[in-house]
């Protein structure tokens, strides 16, 4: 197959008009039959790596069902979302091992790739719980990580922390080998966030919420995490949790280059407004918000796809970085960029074809239309 005449987003992170060629499921020098794409006028980008989000269409990561994954990554690939790491919440502990027991268990059915997890909680601080179940913290098991990481079958590709809670620079010296250690959910002070990140901690899970603010004598997690160049932060760009200004003070402070777009999306998300739910708690959804009954914000009701339109549109990022931030970047974090997350040869042949408005045309998944 050949893509003729798009313009193509390159592994240097710009755009440039040519042809690109598919055969075999994987990006080549040559294509592989005689079929032609005409992609004239159209962007052609990598399909995009969602590495936090809870689920769509009435399913949750959480459900912990075969169906549920169907729904989910059939929907995600429907908007161009091709790679998804979708995140656990605070639930029972039994009830946790059957959904990594579910997830290890899946076999793909021509949808967005399973290719992680994201456990967020149940480490986490009660403090910052945010749309997390208080009754179900625990403080850090590394056995208790161990045998859900067993369950899942190694997709465990992320554990959330709160640093300051007892026992939790001890978790992250046990464990860093194995999985990537994200501060979440935390009151940690500067001192405590750096401590964490001193010892393996190399992720942020949604900047700014569910941690203490930027504060100009108090720094935080924020702060800690500005000063050390191997750790990238999390933004949850839908309109609702974060302020365009202050996405762009996030992207001045940081660079593009370590800042990873994702769109916690839960259950609701391409569903109309109404009552759901979110590890086992009622959400009530209203546009693209969506609030616990006590009014604090639970995910969100926007898909990865239009987090990047926003950035672009509403907040002016160029595109080229906010394309990176939702394909290159997250799948450099889980370590699957070998496979995906850019136009190259060899490479897996999931991209997405854009009109100039960034309206979705097509969706290719290992070389196919779906």
């Amino acid at each position: 197959m050949l893509i003729k005449g798009a313009k193509v987003y390159t592994a240097e992170h710009r755009f440039e008009t040519k042809d690109v060629a598919v055969a075999d499921g994987r990006f080549t020098a040559q294509g592989g039959d005689e079929k032609v794409v005409n992609a004239d006028g159209l962007y052609m980008i990598p399909g995009l790596v969602d590495i936090h989000f809870h689920g769509c269409m009435g399913a949750d990561m959480c459900d912990g069902t075969e169906e549920a994954l169907d729904v989910i990554t059939k929907y995600e690939a429907s908007i161009g979302v091709t790679s998804v790491c979708p995140a656990t919440m605070t639930i029972a502990k039994d009830e946790l091992l059957k959904v990594m027991q579910n997830a290890g268990a899946y076999t793909y059915k021509r949808g967005a790739h399973l290719v992680g997890i994201n456990m967020e909680g149940p480490f986490i601080s009660a403090a910052k719980k945010g749309a997390q179940a208080a009754e179900n913290i625990l403080r850090c098991d590394a056995d208790f990580f161990q045998a859900l990481q067993r369950a899942a079958k190694g997709l465990i590709k992320f554990v959330d922390i709160a640093p300051e809670e007892p026992g939790a620079i001890e978790f992250i010296d046990q464990v860093k080998g194995e999985v990537v250690v994200s501060i979440a959910h935390t009151m940690a002070d500067y001192e405590a966030a750096k401590t964490a990140i001193a010892h393996g901690a190399s992720h942020v899970t949604h900047l700014y919420n569910a941690m203490p603010p930027l504060n100009h004598r108090n720094p935080g997690v924020i702060g800690a995490a500005r000063d050390a160049e191997n750790v990238h932060p999390e933004l949850i760009c839908d309109g609702v949790h974060i302020h365009p200004s202050v996405i762009r003070a996030t992207f001045a402070m940081f660079g593009a280059k370590r800042m990873i777009l994702i769109s916690d999306s839960m259950r609701a998300t391409g569903l109309e407004d109404g009552e759901y739910t979110l590890g086992g708690q009622p959400v009530t959804v209203r546009g693209n918000r969506a609030t616990l009954h006590d009014g604090t914000i639970a995910g969100s009701a926007t898909n990865l796809m239009d987090c990047v339109r926003f950035c672009v549109k509403t907040v002016g990022l160029p595109l080229e970085d906010a394309i990176m931030c939702a394909t290159e970047n997250p799948a450099r974090e889980i370590g699957i960029y070998g496979e995906v997350g850019s136009i190259e040869t060899g490479k897996k042949a999931d991209f997405v074809l854009l009109d100039k408005d960034l309206n979705l045309v097509s969706v290719y998944i290992d070389g196919e239309e779906i």
